[in-house]
């Protein structure tokens, strides 16, 4: 195997004030990302998915694989199906499937198989993740860390969503199977994140919920 080449870090060190100034803005920022399942219908430029993809695409991976595959979904008639499957899922699973101790979380935030956001939000963003991956030869071979390295491009694409002024909602219907066969997508890839994309609904509501404190998450060693 060939070594990659290597090249000078493209770093420009900033004043601590600087650096504290950046952070709090973000935090600022960040602390006013909400999650919603009430979106507008309005049109969003397409420009502005492509680049919150890009941003997403600039996570590490490990091996440097980008083991992930963004599909943006606009036809009415797929966002149409992809409900009435997740639907069909999600009243499964909140019927048979979720232990009552998971329901009792879920019940204050007033979550159910309604889905109506898949059809609602402009777009509908899924993210795959690659379990394996094609090598030079054709021939399939693993991909390394990929879990981890999907939800850090995840974490990258709510934020730069959130940043650019428009909202989304991470979903999960479990299980997701159906969304690599509606949007036919090769076997190694795993549906991972179904996330709605757009502007909020002029009456858009949202939980009231507190995030842990700073003393609750981060220990000192």
């Amino acid at each position: 195997m060939g070594t990659v080449a290597l090249e000078p870090l493209a770093f420009s060190e900033l004043p601590p004030e600087e650096m504290l100034r950046r952070s709090e803005r973000l935090l600022a920022r960040m602390r006013a990302r909400r999650s919603t399942r009430h979106f507008s219908d309005r049109p969003v430029p397409r420009i502005l998915i492509e680049r919150a993809i890009q941003i997403a695409c600039t996570a590490p991976s490990g091996a440097n694989l980008q083991p992930w595959t963004f599909v943006v979904v606009t036809e009415p008639e797929l966002k149409q199906q992809i409900r009435d499957a997740a639907e069909a899922e999600e009243k499964r699973s909140y019927e048979e499937r979720m232990p009552q101790d998971w329901l009792d979380v879920l019940e204050p935030l007033g979550t159910d198989e309604h889905k109506p956001h898949l059809t609602t939000a402009p777009y509908l963003v899924v993210i795959f993740k690659h379990s394996t991956r094609e090598t030079k030869s054709g021939a399939r071979a693993p991909t390394y860390y990929a879990s981890e390295s999907v939800g850090i491009a995840a974490g990258l694409f709510i934020t730069a969503v959130h940043d650019m002024g428009l909202v989304t909602l991470t979903h999960t219907p479990s299980p997701m199977g159906f969304l690599r066969e509606l949007l036919d997508r090769p076997e190694h890839e795993k549906p991972y994140l179904l996330m709605p994309v757009g502007y909020p609904a002029e009456d858009a509501k949202v939980p009231v919920i507190s995030k842990k404190s700073l003393d609750e998450v981060l220990i000192w060693r």
